[in-house]
């Protein structure tokens, strides 16, 4: 541009012959300069076009938008559906959802910090509050409020332990077993509730006994010196039509030691092992046979509980017929629930170590059985031998009987 005004106006002729001969003459010269003035106007326009990034930097920086899923102002909610938070334009910092008198609604951030879901069901007929906040790229808060309220159900359930008790010290095998107050249809949804933690964590599996029973047990014994605790996140959950959880369930027992005793009925032996090492042996009778019925079980027994005395009485013989029997029995500890015991017998002292003469009891020493029923937790893991009678998987607390591959089986989740 500034060379072409130059030639226009140069004193040279070869100045004015080139700008002839290269514009034509002045009148194009003119034009050219017309160009030339035009042409800043058209780069500042280029500029312009491409500044299409700083519309895209105005659309990332819109503000954040939150949707509450259920919304504001909706009734009958159904407790087992799951609150939803969900967030665009932004990343969600914090969201809260909470009733009065009921513990606060856990929940999970999904990827990206985009989404939040509770992770149990709510409480049956409660009003909720949820408040959430969130974030936009220019680090702009926006927030957000649902109070909704869910249903009222015609029927609810609970739970209880049948063993162990709370804060009980129990034995190595002890199951988990839980007992519904009302038969349960939705299987899957009330097993996916419970929880089972512990600072070593061990495989285990629950399995169903029937619609009103649920049994837990590790895949091997519990390790020693463990505190377990159960929770059962029921309220809320859907278990059959229109019947929903009215109450969680808590539950927490401890294992110090791990006790294996081990009963021969071919030696006439019994050895207690306490974490491993013998503590104690002492010689037994067994179940005498002859009549299947009077042969000791074979198999991992549990301790259930004791008595002193327990009045034991002949299954299935009237008094007057051969057999019966109707005695106060010391130092008894239950083994099944077939009646088996280990407990005190000073009547068959002459046999106990050479001989089975009992009734199906592991009958011992007074003073042995006197020590065994001040030292045994229930759950202590009492193995038989040398029986041609099985313990049955569900005589007692035989739950240990069942391989675990078929056990685990018995779950709702599969």
């Amino acid at each position: 541009m500034i060379v072409l005004r130059r030639a226009a106006t140069g004193a040279s002729r070869m100045g004015r012959l080139r700008v002839g001969q290269i514009a034509g003459g002045r009148r194009r010269v003119r034009q050219v300069g017309a160009l030339a003035v035009m042409l800043p106007f058209a780069l500042v326009a280029a500029c312009q076009s491409s500044g299409s990034a700083a519309g895209n930097s105005d659309q990332a920086s819109a503000a954040a938008k939150i949707t509450i899923t259920p919304a504001t102002g909706t009734d009958d909610v159904r407790p087992d559906l799951p609150v939803k938070v969900q967030v665009a334009n932004g990343k969600l910092q914090n969201v809260k959802v909470t009733a009065e008198k009921r513990p606060k609604v856990e929940g999970t951030m999904g990827p990206g910090n985009t989404t939040w879901q509770s992770k149990w069901t709510l409480s049956p007929k409660t009003e909720y509050t949820v408040t959430a906040t969130a974030v936009n790229a220019e680090n702009k808060a926006a927030n957000a409020t649902s109070t909704f309220t869910t249903l009222k159900p015609d029927n609810t359930f609970s739970a209880t332990s049948l063993g162990p008790n709370n804060d009980e010290t129990v034995g190595a095998g002890m199951p988990i077993m839980l007992h519904f107050s009302s038969p349960i249809s939705n299987r899957a949804r009330v097993e996916k509730a419970l929880e089972v933690k512990m600072s070593k964590q061990v495989e285990g599996a629950w399995r169903w006994i029937d619609d009103s029973n649920i049994v837990y047990r590790p895949e091997k014994y519990w390790p020693k010196h463990e505190k377990v605790q159960v929770t059962g996140h029921f309220r809320g959950v859907r278990a059959a039509k229109n019947m929903y959880g009215n109450q969680n369930f808590h539950l927490k027992f401890q294992i110090k030691r791990k006790v294996i005793v081990k009963a021969s009925t071919k030696t006439h032996q019994l050895k207690v092992y306490k974490d491993g090492k013998k503590i104690r042996q002492w010689p037994i009778s067994a179940g005498r046979g002859g009549v299947y019925k009077y042969y000791t079980t074979s198999g991992i027994h549990l301790t259930m509980d004791r008595g002193n005395p327990v009045r034991m009485v002949s299954p299935g013989i009237s008094k007057g017929q051969p057999g019966y029997y109707n005695e106060l029995i010391n130092y008894a500890v239950r083994i099944s629930n077939s009646g088996e015991y280990i407990h005190s017998m000073p009547s068959t002292v002459w046999a106990q170590g050479h001989s089975n003469v009992s009734h199906g009891c592991i009958n011992s020493p007074p003073s042995d059985a006197e020590w065994f029923y001040s030292f045994a937790d229930r759950g202590d893991v009492v193995i038989v031998t040398g029986t041609p009678r099985p313990l049955e998987w569900n005589n007692g607390w035989g739950y240990w009987q069942m391989p675990y591959k078929k056990w685990k089986k018995g779950s709702a989740l599969h």
